[in-house]
């Protein structure tokens, strides 16, 4: 599984409560308000709409004892959450709620690299943003990462390597130094670097050989949908379109929403519930269907990048190449515990316009590739004619 230091994956991550930047909690919080472009509704009876509100009174309750007995709330949540068995339910500091909140407006400390673990355990740096501490360090893709802060990352989850990088540990600050033990050939190398804020160029365009325009989406976050519709109405007319979601670990639903748009001319993206209350998404009108398409994905592929995946492919607009999506469509409602915490807690799942249910199975490609994906992406487009 691929990952980037732009999303502060906090340290209980790693302990299986969640794994990423989790799209449904937005998707829920904008529901509840109405933010959400035109969901239709179906409403469950009472006593199915009251279950979400009875599971984080129990947690807040929980939470709420702990606080009056001296204890930490936070941990009392947590045990909660855990004896629940919600695979995805997980509580947050407030400061880790606010990185969320920053992470998906397009903005994170970090120290500017991507990463991921080789299947011998390595972590393998994948790309370095320009002008960033790592790039300033000299640190380049294809260098080995093995340590962080003297800590062995071989073997670890990247999510994991993610939050030391970050330094979730002790809510380290912009300017906070982060030693990097690498490698690079037969050279080994430390260096320290100051993590800085970043802001996040989530959506990127390229040309390459052969009529091939490739609309890279790292994640979703503030103003990537805009972003890739405009990468789309910007490419030649004679180009075929690679929409590369390797990696992309979800954001924000209406942004995915609006991605898929690019490439529908309106019609069903997806369905979700909450307690039982059935509600749609929907495309705006207008996006171009006649551009051949292929989107590319791989284990990395998580949530928000899975329900525009299940769009394209279910809807006929794009053959999927790559390697079967991770497999996150659970939907979680947020809700402010007594000491200022959040807990999350599932609800609900969403489905493709087929009525596929992705969680737990992901989303199988129309073709299987792994190491040369792109280049089997990009022989498969020059075999499309207009959709």
């Amino acid at each position: 599984m691929s990952g980037r230091d732009l999303f502060c994956q906090p340290r209980r991550f790693g302990r299986g409560a969640a794994l990423t930047l989790v799209f449904a909690s937005v998707l829920v919080a904008g529901a509840a308000t109405g933010s959400l472009p035109g969901p239709e509704r179906k409403s469950a009876p009472g006593p199915a709409r009251s279950t979400t509100a009875a599971r984080h009174e129990q947690v807040a309750e929980a939470a709420a004892e702990a606080m009056a007995d001296g204890k930490s709330p936070m941990e009392a949540a947590e045990r909660a959450v855990s004896r629940s068995g919600d695979r995805w339910g997980a509580v947050y500091s407030e400061g880790e709620y606010e990185e969320f909140e920053e992470a998906l407006d397009g903005r994170y400390t970090g120290v500017g690299l991507w990463a991921r673990r080789e299947r011998d355990g390595r972590i393998e740096v994948t790309r370095v943003r320009a002008g960033s501490p790592a790039a300033g360090a000299g640190i380049r893709a294809g260098d080995r990462l093995r340590s962080v802060d003297g800590e062995r990352v071989d073997g670890r989850p990247v999510t994991e390597v993610v939050s030391l990088l970050r330094g979730d540990a002790t809510d380290a600050a912009a300017g906070t130094a982060v030693r990097l033990g690498l490698e690079r050939g037969t050279r080994a190398w430390s260096v320290t670097v100051r993590r800085a804020e970043l802001s996040t160029d989530s959506v990127t365009a390229r040309e390459v050989t052969g009529g091939v325009t490739v609309v890279r989406v790292d994640s979703f976050t503030k103003g990537s949908g805009a972003a890739v519709r405009t990468a789309v109405r910007q490419a030649p007319a004679a180009n075929g379109i690679v929409l590369d979601l390797r990696g992309n670990s979800g954001g924000l639903v209406t942004e995915a929403v609006t991605a898929a748009s690019a490439f529908l001319d309106g019609g069903l993206v997806a369905t979700y519930d909450v307690d039982g209350d059935q509600r749609a998404l929907h495309a705006e009108p207008g996006g171009d269907t006649a551009r051949p398409l292929v989107a590319l994905v791989d284990g990395g592929t998580m949530s928000a990048a899975e329900l525009v995946t299940g769009a394209l492919q279910d809807r006929g607009r794009a053959v999927v190449v790559g390697s079967r999506t991770f497999g996150k469509g659970s939907v979680q409602m947020p809700s402010r515990l007594p000491d200022g915490s959040v807990a999350e807690l599932t609800v609900g799942h969403y489905r493709t316009p087929s009525g596929r249910g992705v969680d737990g199975r992901g989303i199988t490609p129309d073709l299987d590739a792994d190491a040369e994906a792109m280049e089997r992406a990009e022989t498969v487009l020059s075999g499309l004619g207009p959709q």
